[in-house]
This record gives structure tokens, sequence and C-alpha cells, in this order.
């Protein structure tokens, strides 16, 4: 969801985009081309390199909805949009996703959904407790739409056929890298709340079927025990710019 004003960061970003390309263009370096997309009905002409999100901010929108980490990760900002030329619905995150030539795309900043509420400890790894809490997962008809609709190429009606087997492993182990944007369930003809299965499978697998770690009870004891509190005020202590680099250079499997 976008709004016309932006904030004073947006607009410092926007401002140093614009002077980059200013610059660029000075120094005898070609200029971004401009491409002509619809942003929620409304056309903006944008560089063709940027991605969803950055063109709505280009055009001078502030997103005030359906915006988070900006990396691919958070699932905040699912987008649909169309192609010249193409009847098709597209799916995709507006952080990841590059703008072409003739797109008509709008954000869904959230998917209605009703959300099961439950204790863990009162339910048990198996088929019955996904009858009980996510019924409609068995209105699936196998059709595949939410795989397609997935921006994080997941083998969505896979997991949910795991599902409705009781195979929770198979259930945790298909859906791990869902970002819950929703644009599954938003597509499903048969009303599934796909994200919220696999959120389920992932929680009865961590409580009930997981090997145990002896490292991670050893881990949970050091924090009980105020080990890293010093490491933690030194990262609370620092400002943005020094938390973003000691983000990206750190260790990553």
């Amino acid at each position: 969801m976008a709004n016309s004003n932006m904030s004073g960061e947006q607009q410092k970003e926007a401002d140093s985009e614009s002077k980059a390309v200013s610059n660029a263009d000075k120094q005898g370096q070609p200029q971004a081309r401009m491409v002509t997309v619809s942003i929620m009905g409304k056309p903006a002409q944008v560089p063709e390199d940027a991605t969803i999100m950055r063109a709505i901010e280009h055009s001078g929108q502030q997103i005030i909805r359906g915006a988070g980490c900006r990396e691919g990760f958070c699932g905040a900002c699912g987008t649909i949009y169309r192609l010249p030329g193409d009847y098709r619905i597209h799916t995709g995150l507006a952080c990841t996703t590059l703008v072409q030539d003739g797109m008509a795309l709008s954000q869904i900043p959230s998917v209605p959904l009703e959300k099961a509420v439950y204790d863990l400890e009162e339910l048990t790894p198996d088929v019955d407790t996904i009858k009980q809490l996510y019924p409609a997962t068995f209105r699936c008809v196998a059709c595949g739409t939410c795989t397609k609709a997935c921006p994080q190429g997941l083998q969505v009606m896979d997991y949910i056929q795991a599902a409705m087997r009781g195979d929770i492993a198979e259930l945790m182990e298909l859906s791990y890298d869902c970002v819950a944007c929703g644009l599954c369930a938003l597509r499903c003809p048969a009303e599934i709340i796909q994200h919220k299965v696999g959120i389920l499978g992932k929680r009865l697998y961590g409580r009930y079927l997981r090997k145990q770690s002896k490292e991670l009870d050893s881990r949970l004891q050091q924090i009980k025990d105020g080990e890293y509190n010093g490491e933690y005020a030194e990262l609370m202590s620092l400002d943005r710019e020094a938390l973003s680099e000691r983000y990206y250079a750190r260790d990553m499997e």
C-alpha cells in the first residue's frame, strides 16, 4: 500500500538515487533507461533496473504497508502484476522482482485469513491436529496454483499433500523456506491457508519430532546465565550504520 508523501529517510534515498543518475550523466556514462509501469492504476516512469519497491518510491509514493526487510526474507511485500500481451496474473515480492515495461502491478500488504489459535503443548504431531486446526487443507484439489504463485519456488502443493497424510517431517522440510507472504493462499481456489499450515508443521516438528540437541540446551543455559549480556548491550549501543555493517559482515551458513 502506498502513499504520495515520502518519509524523510525515503526522500533522502530517492534524492541520492537521482543525484547518482545525474552525476553519471555528467561523467558521460549512460543514464538508466526509463520504462512505463502502472502502479495501482497510476502510470509512472521508472528506471528499468529497479525493483518494484524501488519503482514505487521512485514515483514519489511512500510505502506505508508492505515493506519490511527489503531483502526477500520477511514476505511483507507480496505483489501481483500483469505483463503486456500476457493474460496471466503473476506474483512476486516487490523487493526482489524487477519492473518490466508495461507492467501493471498492485501490492498486497495483507492477505485476509483466519489464524488458528492453539496451545502447542496440547497438540499431537499427526493428521488429527491438521484436521482440527486447518480443516480446509483437505479441500485441496492438487491443481498446483499455490506452487506457481510461490515467489520462493517452493513445492507448496507437495507440502499440503504431506499435511493431508499427517507426514509432519515432510511438511516441515518442504515448507522450511516459506516467508509467509500469503500469495499461495490468495490464489488458492480451495481457499486453503497454506503458509499457516506450514508454520504449524514446523512448530509440531520442533516441539515433538526433532532430535534433542545438547548444544541447544547448553546455549540456552548460557543465555539464562547472562553470558551474552555484554555483547547484547554493545549491539544495542550501535547506530544504524554500524549495525548494518556488522550485519552484512556476519558469517552465513
